[in-house]
């Protein structure tokens, strides 16, 4: 046997399917086998690997044992002459394995071997080939100088940067979302180090190959897309203090003492300042435009109060009392932006009618305590009329500033104007056509392009992939996207690259698939179209029904002595309301069902009711269940949170 492809999975079921598609391809002609070690996965990864992929060897682990550990389960039971590790958050070109055999076959010499990487939109990833990280090296990275001098052969030495993208060089390190080993070479430099949890591992096999007196290559003869990020969040601070820490590891095994503790010092320096780099990024991020609708607001509201108190109530002299500025006004602003807050105004993408509507709202709610207050506090109602004037135009402004500065998420209309490109064949294009329109996003445009180079004599069809350039600027399209059964990965690879000038995303749509996958971002999981049930799932929903919870359980418990005569088990009833207060349960969950798809709907908490509880009957089977829970989830709005509440409330103690 001349192939064994390991692959560890956690999680990533979309990535995975996708992956393996391409692998499947890419494996035309030659012997291989196929390994998914799945680090106990709930996402439906399993399942879709036995219907879909039924010649891979699938390891189910009961637990997640890591990256390291899961990958040699399966080295320990390959057959193969080579190894290639591979991250599922990948996808290789048609012809990659045959590419890197050869090679690997015409160079006894080499060890190991890595390829050029691109992300989801084309470009070329950097850490495609590495250095050792010395600690120098170590250090030019972590404090930016890398960077500075992305050529230099002194600063630049952990991505090697000197060393041309487009040429085979001999490196240090592989990267591990591509990592080709020859399997006689394991057997002398021993498997993974099971030390390594995740992150660090491809840099100590890697060197241990060196050590062996073999070399590593990088060969970019060959691409893969690596969608970057999707399985960790990179941003976050616990991978910060995984990667980091994994570097400790490395240099307490491999350098001296000396060097070690040198290394260990930078290091742990780094660890910290990133961390607090990221929790910083993470806080400014979140608080930025609140924090400037509070300034704005209260500076606003603050000189409002004074000139029209000098106007009106003490145009012959005096000012509102001290109360108003320094409880009234922060209060009142507190109801407001709450107000923006439950109305959606801070999700992305931001929209400016849930900014507008949340005001209004807090308005009213303002108008309606104000009548309640002591006559003592009663200020003024056109303060509250004139400041909700104000605050429509403080958050205005606010957003306008955003989004004019393109920042992520606070751009007008991103959701309003999607204009998509579907390149396939006939009949893969249309069934793409079909998902995109079955989904939330609402497609503004999409139009069919036929994968060949001839005349389009179709009026399915506006034009060819020759014309695709052209298209996308006179149809002003965001994003296009690739049917990979009938287009070859090396072509979807080229064409991203010779498209990067236009600025618009990519994605794949794998054969046989309901999700169209692609990524805009190295730390987001990227964005990925299937069948739309995650109505359920948004920010907005998971709020509003986190509201009824609350505001459900107050009013239960507020009509209990009347519940009293009305509930069988009335004081179960209680528990249930106080569990859902603290956040343990929720009023409404998915009917119970043994059914595997129901694993592929979004999570929410378990529920004391569900949607079957509206029916009498109590013989209703799996199908039937999922199929509520179904819609339930794609069609979700709080009335039937109210709906199903208000008929099943006899169940409420079970």
């Amino acid at each position: 046997m001349k192939l064994s492809v390991i692959i560890v999975n956690y999680n990533v079921e979309y990535f995975l399917e996708q992956c393996l598609y391409s692998v499947r391809k890419a494996s035309k002609g030659i012997d291989v086998e196929v390994f998914v070690v799945d680090n106990n996965s709930v996402d439906g990864s399993n399942r879709m690997v036995k219907e879909k992929f039924p010649e891979v060897i699938l390891i189910e682990n009961k637990q997640n044992t890591g990256f390291s550990k899961a990958n040699n389960q399966a080295i320990r039971l390959s057959k193969a002459e080579y190894v290639l590790l591979l991250n599922p958050d990948t996808v290789v070109e048609d012809d990659t394995f045959t590419k890197v055999i050869d090679f690997m076959d015409q160079h006894p010499e080499a060890g190991g071997l890595g390829v050029k990487m691109v992300d989801g939109k084309g470009k070329f990833l950097p850490e495609s080939k590495r250095g050792l990280p010395t600690p120098m090296t170590a250090f030019y990275k972590i404090f930016g100088f890398s960077q500075l001098f992305p050529r230099s052969k002194r600063f630049a030495r952990y991505h090697l940067g000197y060393l041309d993208k487009d040429k085979t060089s001999e490196i240090e390190i592989l990267a591990g979302a591509f990592m080709l080993m020859r399997r006689s070479v394991l057997d002398i430099t021993g498997l993974l180090d099971e030390a390594f949890f995740m992150y660090g591992e491809d840099i100590d096999l890697s060197y241990r190959i060196t050590l062996a007196g073999y070399k590593n290559y990088y060969f970019p003869e060959t691409r893969i897309i690596h969608y970057k990020g999707e399985s960790t969040k990179k941003s976050s601070v616990n991978y910060v203090f995984v990667f980091y820490n994994a570097m400790i590891i490395f240099a307490k095994k491999h350098f001296s003492s000396q060097r070690a503790q040198t290394f260990s010092l930078l290091i742990h320096i780094a660890i910290y300042f990133r961390a607090f780099i990221a929790i910083l990024s993470r806080f400014f991020e979140k608080s930025i435009l609140p924090f400037f609708d509070v300034l704005l607001g209260y500076i606003g509201i603050f000189f409002i109060q004074r000139y029209w108190g000098n106007f009106t109530i003490y145009s012959q002299g005096g000012d509102y009392p001290y109360e108003l500025v320094a409880f009234v006004i922060p209060a009142f602003l507190s109801i407001w932006l709450l107000s923006v807050y439950l109305s959606g105004g801070y999700d992305k993408p931001v929209k400016l009618v849930r900014s507008l509507r949340g005001i209004g709202i807090g308005s009213i709610t303002i108008l309606v305590l104000y009548a309640l207050l002591p006559e003592s506090l009663r200020f003024s109602r056109a303060l509250i009329l004139l400041s909700t004037l104000w605050l429509s135009v403080a958050l205005t402004f606010t957003r306008f500033v955003a989004h004019l500065s393109k920042a992520d998420g606070y751009t007008f209309g991103q959701n309003k104007r999607m204009r998509f490109l579907v390149i396939g064949d006939k009949a893969e294009a249309i069934r793409v056509e079909a998902i995109l329109h079955s989904t939330s996003i609402k497609p503004e445009f999409i139009g069919l392009v036929e994968n060949t180079d001839v005349a389009v004599t179709d009026n399915a069809f506006i034009g060819n992939i020759l014309q695709v350039k052209d298209i996308i600027t006179i149809y002003m399209i965001n994003e296009v996207i690739f049917c990979s059964k009938s287009i070859p990965h090396q072509v979807i690879i080229d064409k991203m690259t010779e498209w990067h000038d236009a600025e618009i995303d990519y994605k794949i749509a794998p054969e046989d698939s309901l999700s169209i996958i692609g990524s805009n971002s190295i730390n987001t999981r990227g964005d990925l179209y299937t069948i739309d049930i995650k109505a359920i799932d948004s920010s907005e929903n998971r709020r509003t029904k986190r509201l009824f919870d609350v505001l459900n359980s107050l009013l239960i418990i507020s009509i209990s002595p009347v519940l009293l005569f009305i509930v069988p088990h009335w004081w179960k009833a209680m528990v249930n309301t106080m569990k859902i207060l603290i956040g343990w349960r929720t009023w409404i969950g998915y009917g119970p069902t043994n059914d595997p798809e129901h694993r592929k709907l979004p999570k929410i908490r378990q529920g004391i009711l569900n949607p079957t509880d509206i029916f009498q009957s109590q013989t209703i089977d799996d199908e039937i269940i999922h199929h509520l829970n179904l819609l339930y989830a794609r069609d979700y709005t709080v009335w039937k949170d109210v709906e199903i509440c208000w008929k099943s409330i006899k169940r409420i103690g079970r």
